[in-house]
């Protein structure tokens, strides 16, 4: 035990962070993925881990980097695609809320790194680093906006894959399919010195893409930080989707940039989905949103709309196996203790109990 003089910020933050050291590692590693499965892992925000029976490892959006830490600077960075987009100039108060609940270097199993887009909580560095130094065989998938970032900071060219709308890439028995996202945020996302007033939009498909996953199990759809759009009907006319995930947020007034309930089930039917997961709404504090307002207008709705999914909601760090959760409404962490009594307690008295 360390004398409180041996204490400092330092060995603090080293023996605290990440939260959960590497306990949700050792648990994916540790997982078996039985044939007929694939099993999920929320990594907090839009981070996703999927692993099929084939054991392709793949990490979606991973970002283990925080907020706003402090309010000393009262200004938005300017330029930033939230003042493009509502004209405002007051720093945006987003703190993170959810812990770090995976240790991106003790990641030692990855096939795939993917990136829906370039917004800084999406793509990490600490992430790249980590996966590139520990996975020598892992590939970095995503729009052109992420390849670029990733060859600034160091990954080399032959591990980039860069991905359009309507792009396939195969990673062990999983296939990774790109198609159209309807981010509209990114097409605001471009450098300071642009003015984007009175002038088109760039090419949405170098912004962003959605995911579509297909595994012998079942199909993972995954939105990225889509905004609403008719053309999810063509994504499911023309895909077969399983499990989708949006994200879901709570509105400031005068921000349009996350889900709200009515859109996810919206979407989940445009979709055709059996599963709809809500993500996003656990880490940004102003923009924390409940995600049972969803299931809560989803038993409103259900009959009288027919609906043939299910809301699911999620906890960060929880496991989901389709398709054996695919009924389930929502997730509890476990809870422990299952061997009770299989040993003699160590008790004064029984009646002590």
């Amino acid at each position: 035990m360390a004398k409180l003089d041996e204490i400092t910020r330092e060995s603090w933050i080293l023996s605290t962070f990440p939260e959960w050291g590497t306990w949700l590692n050792e648990e994916i590693e540790e997982t078996k993925v039985e044939p007929g499965k694939v099993a999920m892992w929320w990594l907090g925000n839009m981070g996703l881990w999927v692993k099929t029976e084939g054991n392709a490892n793949i990490c979606m959006d991973l970002w283990v980097a925080t907020g706003k830490r402090t309010g000393k600077n009262k200004l938005m960075k300017p330029k930033h695609q939230h003042q493009r987009a509502v004209g405002c100039v007051a720093l945006q108060p987003n703190l993170r809320t959810t812990p770090c609940v995976i240790d991106p270097f003790a990641i030692k199993e990855l096939d795939a790194l993917m990136a829906t887009h370039s917004h800084s909580d999406h793509i990490d560095q600490n992430v790249a680093a980590a996966v590139l130094q520990n996975c020598p065989e892992a590939k970095f998938i995503g729009p052109k906006t992420c390849t670029d970032i990733w060859r600034k900071w160091g990954v080399p060219e032959e591990k980039l894959v860069t991905v359009r709308p309507g792009d396939v890439v195969t990673v062990k028995d999983a296939k990774i399919r790109a198609l159209e996202s309807f981010d509209r945020t990114m097409l605001l996302t471009v450098a300071e010195d642009v003015v984007l007033k009175d002038k088109l939009p760039p090419d949405m498909d170098d912004m962003a893409v959605n995911y579509l996953i297909e595994t012998e199990a079942g199909n993972i759809y995954n939105a990225g930080d889509s905004h609403h759009s008719n053309y999810f009907v063509k994504h499911g006319n023309e895909n077969k989707v399983d499990v989708a995930f949006v994200g879901f947020g709570e509105n400031p007034r005068g921000m349009t940039d996350k889900l709200t309930s009515s859109d996810v089930l919206r979407v989940a039917e445009e979709l055709k989905t059996q599963v709809v997961i809500p993500i996003h709404h656990d880490i940004w504090s102003n923009f924390m949103a409940d995600p049972k307002e969803i299931t809560l207008l989803w038993n409103y709705r259900k009959d009288r709309m027919k609906y043939k999914f299910k809301p699911y909601i999620w906890q960060p760090g929880g496991k989901f196996v389709f398709p054996d959760n695919k009924d389930d409404m929502e997730y509890m962490y476990p809870r422990g203790f299952e061997d009770a009594f299989t040993i003699e307690p160590d008790l004064p008295f029984k009646s002590f109990l």
